[in-house]
């Protein structure tokens, strides 16, 4: 992508770019001793989207961004903002499956669009009409359903592992992507309930017109540049997942109007561009682990570069070839990742008490001396706020000993 020539670009080092981005997403906001929406909003305002993932074997993805921004937070805040009205926050394919703002729906417009003209030849909307709108008619007359709700018992395939949709479940998929359904909730089991959008949104969001992919792109790289802070046109690109040439000029057009200022960060090959309104902290004193979703580090080659950090997650590499663990989160300490955890709650441990289970512990080059005590502290809040008795290192890794050592001086309490 060409840049046509502008202002000199502004020298960042890459502590500094690190330090912007971080406060971008929240890590130098007070916490509050008992957050409320009020610190949610402020939260869901800084990180934008929060990725949806269904593994459970510490704590589902999209609640850690907020813990790792809030500190112990009652996770009613977030069912109660999506799933209440008026919602503040609502599904979509946003980075990918993600809580997004609901002011957003209308920005998404284009995307549902282009869901519609590429299935209207293929997958079940082709193949099965009949059953798409029978499916979106008995919503519409019986109101928020799951896909089991509406299969009433019939059998689901088993034919691949993994996701076994029934035509139903596709149908309703379908009808969500294109902008037909909205999610208003989750049941226990974690399955959507799908309903109809006037059902689910805002009448006054759901009323004004949907832009064009043209403005729906400048839209989204402003918010993603502000959620960043700083970062290539491919980092505020990735953050909603644009792609061709309409994203590439979005990136120019907040340049030539002044929200986007070039920068050189120290060790980059790459322009970068810093959102005209991001701080540039001198300090951040941030204490949090980051999920595998969390946007701090969601895109890995940006992570190399901020944090100097190769970081990869395991889940799918089989148990003998993985190199940190199965859920490894990130450690981040001041300005830094310091080490990081692989983590699993064990919530059936010490006859229900359970207990947080550090199975291994890596320290990263560099790592200050404080790193174990620093880590145990954090790791005895996160055990607490999970509800977890007591935390314990049982695993590997050069931080293991010593954490184990501070571990031994903290009793979380429920």
């Amino acid at each position: 992508m060409t840049v046509t020539p502008g202002p000199r670009p502004l020298p960042l080092s890459q502590a500094q770019a690190r330090r912007v981005a971080l406060a971008a997403q929240g890590f130098r906001d007070p916490e509050h001793a008992a957050p409320t929406m009020r610190t949610f909003d402020r939260a869901l305002a800084r990180t934008g989207v929060l990725q949806i993932d269904s593994v459970n074997v510490l704590q589902r993805a999209h609640f850690m961004p907020l813990y790792s921004r809030m500190g112990p937070y009652d996770v009613d805040l977030l069912r109660r903002a999506s799933s209440t009205p008026p919602r503040r926050v609502v599904e979509y394919w946003a980075h990918v499956a993600a809580y997004m703002p609901v002011d957003l729906w209308p920005v998404m417009r284009f995307r549902m669009e282009s869901v519609r003209a590429q299935r209207s030849d293929e997958g079940i909307a082709a193949e099965k009409p009949e059953l798409v709108a029978s499916v979106l008619a008995e919503v519409t007359e019986g109101g928020a359903a799951t896909p089991r709700d509406l299969d009433a018992g019939l059998p689901r395939k088993k034919d691949h592992w993994g996701w076994n949709w029934s035509e139903t479940k596709r149908a309703l998929e379908h009808l969500f992507l294109v902008g037909d359904l909205a999610v208003a909730g989750r049941n226990s089991a974690f399955e959507r309930l799908y309903d109809l959008p006037e059902r689910v949104i805002p009448e006054e969001v759901l009323a004004r017109p949907a832009l064009s992919h043209a403005d729906a792109a400048r839209e989204l790289v402003r918010r993603a540049a502000r959620s960043h802070g700083v970062g290539t046109a491919g980092c505020f690109k990735d953050y909603y997942r644009l792609r061709g040439p309409v994203a590439d000029q979005a990136v120019l057009d907040l340049v030539d109007s002044g929200e986007l200022l070039p920068a050189r960060i120290e060790g980059w090959d790459r322009p970068a561009y810093l959102h005209v309104d991001a701080a540039r902290p001198r300090r951040v004193d941030a204490r949090a682990l980051l999920s595998p979703f969390d946007p701090v580090v969601w895109e890995r080659e940006r992570t190399l570069r901020l944090f100097d950090l190769h970081y990869r997650i395991e889940i799918y590499v089989p148990a003998h070839l993985r190199t940190h663990g199965y859920y490894v989160l990130p450690f981040l300490l001041g300005d830094r990742i310091v080490g990081r955890v692989d983590l699993k709650a064990d919530r059936k441990a010490d006859g229900g008490a359970g207990r947080l289970v550090v199975q291994a512990a890596y320290a990263e080059p560099g790592a200050p001396p404080d790193t174990a005590a620093e880590l145990a502290a954090e790791l005895a809040r996160l055990a607490a706020w999970l509800g977890l008795a007591a935390a314990e290192v049982v695993g590997r890794g050069d931080l293991a000993p010593g954490l184990a050592a501070e571990l031994s001086s903290y009793v979380p309490t429920r």
